[in-house]
Order: structure tokens, then C-alpha cells, then sequence
């Protein structure tokens, strides 16, 4: 700790006893660990700005890099046009969309679009019966007897048996 050794140390805790006295000690002390609290508090803050600053710095120069990739990609693999379509002819997407059957017939048939029939679902848990009433309701757990008195008190004790000595508390 800044070079201090332990006996270095113990001279410098002697001479603040000395010097401060011990009835002033302790509000010294707390007081040099208030500042030291500080100190660390705005060193971690300073810490914590600067390495926000560098993360910055380093996304601007990733995004840079990335946008200089995508650029050389997009100059090697240019993005071909579509064909023209010839005169009398309709556009490529119009003819594959138009070989699709319309929603309504798709609907009709009851099937795919292909017009073949939905495959049936497999792996289903069993359908649970319907309800028949009150005949499903759970039944209420039988009733216990109570005993003793009401709210829990102890049961009453019976008549004839010899008083509890004064000095048992475990009766």
C-alpha cells in the first residue's frame, strides 16, 4: 500500500495516537475513510467514462469496417434485374403467381393447394369427456372431530385428577 511497509505503518499509527490523542481518533479516522470512500468513488466514475468512451470508438470503427465490407460485397455480387418479359406476355411473377389456385377454390376443395387432402394429425393426447355437472367436482376432505373448546383451547381437564405442582411448567 503505496510502498508502506507494516512497521512503517505501526510508527505512523503511533504518532497519530500520540498527536491526535485516542478521545479524538476514531472522528479522524472515520473521516479519512469518508474521503478515501470518495476518492475510489470518483476514480471508478472517471474509470467507468473512459472505458464508455473507448467501447464508442471501437463500435464507430467496427461499424465502419462493416459498412466498407458490405460495399465490396455488394460491388462483387451485384443484384441482377429481373427479365423483361416479352410483348404479349405477362412478367415471370405474374405467371408463377397465377398458377396457384384462388383462396376460395383452395378453401372448397378442402385440401392443399394441390387440391390434396390435409394429412391427419398424428401424436394427439385423447379428448377429455365433457363435463356432466356437479358429478366431476372434487369431494371436500372428510371433517375433522374438534376437540376441546372452541378457538383451539386445551380440553378441559377432568374432574378428580390431582392438581399440577406449582413449580411444573411442562403440564
Amino acid at each position: 500500500m503505496f510502498g508502506i511497509d507494516s512497521g512503517e505503518l505501526l510508527i505512523i499509527a503511533v504518532v497519530a495516537l500520540v498527536v491526535i490523542g485516542p478521545k479524538d481518533l476514531p472522528r479522524v479516522m472515520r473521516a479519512i475513510g469518508n474521503f478515501v470512500g470518495r476518492a475510489r468513488g470518483m476514480a471508478r466514475h472517471f474509470r467507468s467514462g473512459v472505458d464508455n468512451m473507448i467501447r464508442e470508438s471501437e463500435l464507430a470503427d467496427m461499424e465502419k469496417k462493416w459498412s466498407a465490407d458490405n460495399e465490396r460485397i455488394m460491388r462483387e455480387h451485384p443484384l441482377l434485374p429481373t427479365p423483361a418479359a416479352p410483348e404479349g406476355k405477362p412478367a415471370p411473377e405474374k405467371e408463377h403467381k397465377e398458377s396457384w389456385p384462388a383462396k376460395e377454390d383452395w378453401f372448397a376443395t378442402g385440401g392443399t393447394p394441390m387440391g390434396e387432402p390435409w394429412p391427419e394429425p398424428k401424436d394427439l393426447p385423447p379428448a377429455k369427456p365433457a363435463p356432466r355437472g356437479d358429478d366431476n367436482r372434487p369431494k371436500p376432505p372428510p371433517r375433522r372431530p374438534r376437540v376441546g373448546a372452541a378457538g383451539g383451547a386445551a380440553p378441559p381437564i377432568p374432574k378428580g385428577a390431582p392438581p399440577a405442582p406449582a413449580g411444573d411448567e411442562s403440564a
